[in-house]
């Protein structure tokens, strides 16, 4: 099973990632890697970068940042192929551990589907 990690957190509250903070990330990234269960990952440019493309009405609408303040933001994501949603609930809790008491961050979990 595959499972998508999207890695949410308001930009407005969220600290600036320290050298020491980007090591505890590394080393879950390298243990998720050695067990064979990340196949993928990276962050994403900032969100006054991005490029909305929206459909109303049968009508495209292309919209290209800086945007208005936002809550919350997708920073990022990762990939893991796990044999369980418990084991991928596993890795996603450990990268949220190293992350410390001052981020507020969530992430949101989903499988990915599987063509038939």
């Amino acid at each position: 099973m595959r499972y998508m990690m999207l890695i949410h957190l308001d930009p407005t509250t969220a600290p600036e990632p320290d050298a020491a903070l980007m090591d505890r990330v590394g080393k879950v990234i390298e243990e998720m890697t050695k067990a064979g269960v990340l196949l993928d990952t990276n962050g994403l440019s900032p969100v006054s970068e991005a490029t909305t493309i929206r459909q109303s009405g049968g009508k495209q609408t292309v919209i290209d940042g800086p945007y208005t303040e936002s809550k919350e933001i997708v920073g990022g994501y990762c990939i893991l192929q796990t044999k369980t949603k418990e084991e991928a609930v596993e890795w996603t809790s450990r990268f949220l551990d190293v992350h410390g008491p001052e981020w507020e961050i969530e992430v949101e979990l989903r499988q990915i589907a599987e063509e038939a």
